[in-house]
């Protein structure tokens, strides 16, 4: 399975997901997902690893300079150092999605 063939889940149907799961109200789960969100945002852009035990990690990883090429005219062209979000899947995680 590609993730071309994946379905795509939108952030409403998400939310209306955790809101059954969890028995909250939509709008609370919605702000809940948000705050979250955020959350992970900033912790990242102060460079922390946040660390959710059979989930899964989020962490920032540094991208090298390196030269790459343009493919319609063959030029070279400079790519710069730059950081960029990860994330990490945990056992649970994967053995879920392996299952499938």
């Amino acid at each position: 399975m590609t993730t071309s063939d994946t379905e795509k889940i939108s952030k409403a149907e998400l939310v209306n997901e955790m809101s059954a799961i969890s028995g909250l109200p939509k709008i609370d789960t919605e702000n809940a997902l948000n705050s979250f969100c955020k959350a992970i945002e900033k912790f990242l852009c102060e460079g922390k690893e946040i660390r959710l035990i059979g989930f899964g990690n989020f962490f920032v990883s540094k991208r090298s300079a390196t030269v790459a090429r343009n493919p319609r005219t063959g030029e070279e062209v400079s790519v710069p150092e730059t950081f960029v979000p990860k994330f990490k899947p945990g056992k649970q995680l994967k053995d879920c999605v392996a299952k499938k």
